[in-house]
């Protein structure tokens, strides 16, 4: 816990000086309302009786009063400002910080992550943690200092019962102390389990064609309740134990206000010598700094149960930032432009230990060369896509572009040597030019409607609202086929070195698809190009074709041989086209 506060100060230092304005204004405030209970007792004191009443002087205390009154509320609002700047502040550089180590972190963290969880890492998670630890810092400062400050009043009327009300204080402090360890862990859990249920709401919402075509929303509703009931119980038992703390604090401080208000009481009265004597205004001030005293201790149990949550929220902020990043690469070697002469030599990768994958492979793809990859699924087509461009790092062998080492590369000098055009799609909010444009954002209108129309995609953004300026994103209602057209024009835009096709018309009609290869034809001119495909028509041309089973090649060559060996390729071939 510690430590992670000290983290999450490390981030207040630009705001250093909203949190000196916090310092200063909050003890100016503070000062002047400790006054305040001096004031009343000194009224009190120029009404001394039936005709003994000094109206002049009480005049001149009510209206002092109520400017002590006026500028300590100045001060505690000057307070209040700069902490909400102060927390702010700090709140924006930290999810900053954290959306820039998101953007650094390797494929497989997110891979290995629920998105939902993450999400809620980002948003929720920071806001609580604005809310209960940077908010709450303010009161917790503030009861400090109206503690030692009233203890120093206290102690200037009367010693001796200063002395019971210290005595009797740390029954409030050990309460207090017992019920917060208690619920740390509850609000840990609850943070945990905050996180299970947004990815789970994720999963569910982003795949609802999926949960109905299946009818799964039974089985949907029953791991949401499951879910849910565990936080409901988390949250109940938390908020049970933090509700607990400020009515047990408040409880033992009336005792001590009811101590002190009959010793003191006896006091002014004389009747207890030992005690000493006091006026009824003494009498009054000193009840009201016994108020004062044990009212922050209230306040900081309540702020307990908001600073429990908002650690266990940030230790869970940390976690993300300390996961391991990419190693940082800005010292390597950044390819401008390359021939596209790719090798692997004995590549081998697995997921996990537990399941080997790819082992002692090897391949070579030749300056313009078009190399189709065709294999069941999971054999591992996606993966050798995956490891040339560094999604993941090989764990042993070595991948070689023109006779350099990828490793020697920097990841995004690597990356901009290939174009890639997946079978899932991705739109992002914007205009269709702006989507298109999305790997050469200083691309010509000219330029985006050329490539447009090479993609087959100018005739459908026509027909949109507002054409090429028409806003869509990724739920805007265009057909799977239209978006997948938009992401070919994407990468038509670019035009790389090099290209890597996985299933990129798999959701498109087999007319578009005739046309598409057309314009994949021309755009694979003179590229080295890797084509994963199911469907076997799209590959006959290939220049050379590696069948995969089990993460080996099991068998190579242009199609022409592969179909005259009778063998595995021949079989799937035949497969396909079977009457």
């Amino acid at each position: 816990m510690k430590n992670t506060i000290q983290r999450i100060l490390t981030y207040t230092r630009p705001y250093a000086g909203y949190l000196f304005l916090t310092i200063v204004s909050t003890l100016v405030g503070v000062s002047l309302s400790l006054i305040v209970p001096v004031m009343v007792g000194e009224a009190v004191d120029h009404a001394v009786g039936e005709g003994d009443v000094d109206f002049a002087g009480l005049g001149r205390t009510a209206l002092l009063l109520g400017g002590m009154v006026l500028v300590s509320g100045i001060f505690q609002w000057i307070s209040g400002l700069c902490v909400n700047r102060l927390a702010f502040g700090t709140v924006k550089d930290l999810r900053r910080a954290l959306t820039a180590k998101l953007e650094q972190m390797p494929v497989s963290y997110i891979d290995g992550n629920a998105r939902g969880d993450i999400i809620a890492r980002v948003v929720p998670d920071i806001e609580i943690l604005s809310d209960g630890l940077l908010q709450g810092f303010a009161q917790l400062f503030s009861g400090i200092v109206t503690i030692l400050g009233t203890l120093i009043f206290m102690l200037t009327i009367n010693v001796k019962i200063t002395v019971i009300v210290v005595l009797m204080t740390p029954l409030s402090l050990i309460a207090a102390a017992k019920i917060t360890a208690l619920s740390h862990n509850a609000f840990v859990r609850q943070s945990k389990l905050r996180g299970d249920i947004g990815a789970l709401t994720e999963e569910l919402v982003g795949s609802q064609k999926v949960v109905k075509a299946f009818t799964y929303e039974e089985r949907a509703e029953e791991r949401f309740a499951a879910i849910n009931a565990e936080l409901g119980k988390a949250g109940q038992f938390s908020t049970f134990f933090a509700s607990l703390s400020n009515p047990t604090t408040r409880f033992i401080n009336g005792l001590i206000y009811a101590a002190v208000g009959t010793v003191g009481a006896f006091a002014a009265m004389g009747i207890l010598p030992w005690v000493g004597t006091m006026s009824v205004g003494k009498l009054s001030s000193f009840l009201l700094f016994s108020n004062q005293y044990t009212k922050p201790f209230n306040e900081i149990s309540g702020v307990v149960a908001e600073l429990q949550n908002a650690i266990s929220c940030a230790q869970r902020v940390f976690e993300v930032l300390d996961a391991p990043a990419e190693p940082d690469d800005s010292q390597c070697l950044t390819p401008q432009s390359c021939e596209g002469n790719l090798v692997l030599r004995n590549v081998s990768f697995s997921y996990s230990p537990e399941k080997p994958l790819i082992s002692q492979f090897s391949m070579e793809a030749k300056p313009g060369q078009r190399i189709a990859i065709v294999g069941p699924t999971g054999c591992g087509k996606s993966t050798i896509i995956n490891l040339l461009l560094r999604f993941y790092e090989i764990q042993g062998g070595e991948i070689l572009l023109d006779g350099i080492s990828t490793k020697t590369m920097t990841r995004d000098g690597l990356r901009r040597q290939f174009g890639m055009v997946l079978q899932e799609t991705w739109l992002f909010t914007g205009t269709v030019a702006d989507n298109i444009a999305y790997g050469k954002p200083d691309a010509t209108r000219e330029e985006i409607e050329a490539t447009a129309r090479a993609a087959h995609a100018h005739g459908f953004i026509k027909r949109l609202p507002d054409g090429y300026d028409t806003v869509i994103s990724d739920s805007s209602g265009l057909s799977q086929g239209q978006k997948q057209l938009l992401c070919i024009a994407r990468i038509m835009l670019t035009d790389p070195p090099m290209l890597i096709l996985d299933e990129a018309t798999s959701s498109i009609d087999l007319r578009t698809e005739h046309l598409i290869q057309r314009a994949f034809e021309k755009l694979m001119q003179g590229k080295t190009s890797f084509i994963i495909a199911h469907r076997l028509s799209t590959i006959r041309s290939a220049d050379h074709i590696l069948v995969m089973r089990d993460g080996s090649i099991i068998e190579q060559g242009d199609h022409d041989q592969l179909m005259a060996n009778g063998g595995f390729y021949a079989s799937l071939y035949q497969s396909q086209f079977a009457q």
